[in-house]
């Protein structure tokens, strides 16, 4: 079977380049904002919301295929924020029904098969993080009192 001339074209154009992952980022953001569970977590470590759209639309960019536009240390971000399963599960049912609203069937489906494979991958950085936090913890000499109260 011949792939057509839409599915030989990046994930990015396929998705209306810069303008059209642009909507979707804005769309999904504002709900992610308004969610429970993970808005409080994004609310915290963001004070510029214009500029971090920016900077996950540069990271997006790079990931459908456009131009290369990010390079910052993404996974080592969310090292610190305490994340659990129910985190990530949050955060990809809503990606899914922004995806599904807001891109055709193809590139919304693919889309969300990326952001389930980059969760994947940052689940298990940060469970090799916390473990090897923990067994620095764990080999930690004891701390040295001068024995006096």
């Amino acid at each position: 079977m011949t792939p057509s001339p839409d599915q030989l074209m990046p994930l990015f154009d396929r998705i209306g380049g810069r303008a059209g992952l642009m909507t979707l980022l804005r769309q999904f953001y504002a709900d992610v904002r308004q969610h429970r569970e993970i808005g409080p977590i994004f609310t915290a470590q963001i004070q510029n919301w214009p500029e971090h759209l920016e900077k996950i639309g540069d990271f997006w960019t790079t990931a459908t295929g456009g131009p290369a536009r990010y390079a910052g240390p993404m996974p080592q971000r969310h090292f610190p924020l305490g994340l659990g399963e129910h985190h990530f599960e949050a955060w990809l049912d809503l990606w899914r029904r922004n995806c599904r609203i807001h891109l055709t069937p193809s590139a919304g489906e693919e889309m969300i098969a990326l952001a389930t494979s980059i969760g994947e991958r940052l689940r298990a950085l940060i469970a090799l993080d916390r473990a090897r936090a923990a067994r620095s913890n764990e080999f930690s000499p004891p701390s040295v009192t001068n024995g006096h109260s």
